[in-house]
């Protein structure tokens, strides 16, 4: 059985900074594609990072590039999303996700993905 924890979530103030981290068990984390998706209310949950599994490649949405970094450490199974420069509209539930059957060019599709943790709120205040 495969787990995802997300921890790192908070409140921020606006130009602010947190890192996210997923802790992944129950499988070879090294072989996985990790992702990180967020959902505000209302609204459909979208896609954020990718990282595949060593790390060589990673993909951003274009409202998070040059703000939030996406890494991960296969020998601790933790992957990471370093968050800079937080704005209003960042506040969300954000999500990792994991697989390790799927091609990398489908990183940004939810249905990729058949792990998902928890989620951890990120609030940012303006």
């Amino acid at each position: 059985q495969v787990q995802l924890v997300e921890s790192g979530g908070g409140l921020v103030q606006a130009g602010g900074s947190l890192r996210l981290s997923c802790t992944v068990s129950g499988r070879t984390f090294s072989t996985y594609t990790m992702a990180w998706f967020r959902q505000a209310p209302g609204k459909e949950r979208e896609f954020v990072a990718a990282i595949n599994w060593n790390g060589g490649s990673t993909y951003y949405t274009d409202s998070v590039k040059g703000r939030f970094t996406i890494s991960r450490d296969n020998a601790k199974n933790t992957g990471y999303l370093q968050m800079n420069s937080l704005k209003a509209e960042d506040t969300a539930i954000y999500y990792c996700a994991a697989d390790y059957r799927q091609p990398w060019r489908t990183a940004t599709a939810t249905n990729t993905y058949a792990y998902w943790g928890q989620g951890t709120q990120v609030t940012v205040s303006s």
